[in-house]
């Protein structure tokens, strides 16, 4: 599918080819594509726009980083997953095995506008990476995800990360933003629907809000 000659998608499948982790493009329905770019108002010019008419999504690490795209069987689109969340202006790009989300600040998560950030199992909050979406994608194909989680990730995470199916996440406990589970190594872990995983953070997250007062 291509929207004009000005699209960055040849650019994007080089960086998927050059990049330093394992890079899966799922397939894509065009009519879906098609209609993720009209109902967010995004053109291929754009990185994120390209993904979307191009790719259901983006698997990186054997499925541990989930881009999203147009949507594919377990993976929401880009329009799906952000359907609820217009009102907070920001955009979810990416969804990680353990929890955690990308998004893009529209202006509301009091980052940066245009930066994209991230919303941790281990912090409960959002923090910037220090890029928008284009320089994202780059560091991430690029291999910056390793040094990223650190302690995040267990002997043996990529094998586990393969058995998930997309709509899936690991659940650890304890926790990752408990003293008792920052070392995820140490922790017990067991498979549960990704929706499951990011409720039960929201609640902590609002918990630990009305604690602090």
């Amino acid at each position: 599918m291509s929207d004009a000659d000005g699209s960055v998608w040849p650019e994007i499948m080089r960086q998927i080819h050059e990049a330093s982790v394992d890079v899966e493009a799922l397939a894509v329905d065009p009519r879906r594509g098609r209609a993720v770019l009209q109902e967010l108002q995004l053109s291929e010019r754009s990185t994120l726009g390209a993904i979307a008419a191009n790719t259901g999504g983006l698997l990186l690490e054997r499925g541990w980083l989930r881009m999203l795209g147009a949507g594919a069987a377990g993976l929401p689109s880009l329009s799906e997953a952000n359907s609820g969340s217009r009102a907070q202006s920001h955009l979810v790009v990416a969804f990680d095995a353990i929890g955690g989300r990308f998004a893009i600040d529209g202006g509301g998560l009091g980052v940066a506008a245009g930066e994209v950030c991230y919303w941790g199992a281990d912090t409960l909050a959002w923090s910037g990476i220090g890029g928008g979406h284009s320089a994202f994608v780059a560091w991430a194909l690029g291999g910056g995800l390793d040094e990223f989680y650190g302690s995040l990730r267990w002997t043996g995470w990529q094998l586990d990360s393969s058995s998930l199916t997309l709509d899936q996440g690991w659940s650890l406990y304890p926790p990752p933003f408990s003293k008792e589970g920052q070392d995820a190594g140490a922790v017990s872990r067991a498979a549960v629907p990704l929706a499951e995983l990011h409720s039960f953070y929201a609640e902590a997250a609002r918990q630990l809000d009305d604690a602090n007062g």
